[in-house]
């Protein structure tokens, strides 16, 4: 069948909306611009930054971790003599996108990207940490004015 799907979001942080902030609509559209396509290896995370311009023409620098890893819900079908035999994909076989995405008003891609990389981390090593207390100190972190000290 077709490898490529849609993509959808699992989860975000806040869950809701902050009043001066909304979360942008579409943004896993943003996500794969290529397609949310099913790989056969394992590939190396990417990273990139899409600049999204609201209608108020407010900027949304919103900053994409992409890794792949094992995929082990997948259902498959094999049609054997007119009846169909349902079976599991070995896991190791698929391997399925996943993206981590940082949206910000402000323009600092690389300390957006060592944020999504402490993030990443965390996640696939399975370190002992909330990821809801991560993100949440990420974002109480107080941002320098523009060519202050750091």
């Amino acid at each position: 069948g077709p490898t490529e799907g849609l993509g959808k979001i699992i989860q975000r942080f806040p869950q809701k909306d902050w009043e001066d902030t909304p979360f942008p609509q579409g943004i896993e559209l943003f996500c794969q611009p290529g397609g949310w396509q099913l790989s056969k290896e394992r590939k190396q995370p990417t990273f990139f930054v899409v600049v999204l311009t609201d209608i108020d023409s407010e900027r949304h620098y919103c900053s994409c971790l992409t890794f792949y890893e094992a995929e082990i819900n997948l259902q498959g079908t094999k049609e054997i003599e007119g009846e169909e035999e349902s079976g599991l994909i070995p896991p190791a076989e698929v391997f399925a996108p996943k993206s981590l995405v940082l949206v910000s008003r402000l323009d600092y891609p690389e300390i957006f990207r060592a944020c999504l990389g402490l993030i990443y981390t965390v996640y696939v090593d399975s370190l002992n940490v909330s990821l809801e207390a991560l993100i949440a100190n990420l974002c109480s972190c107080l941002v320098p004015a523009s060519g202050g000290s750091q």
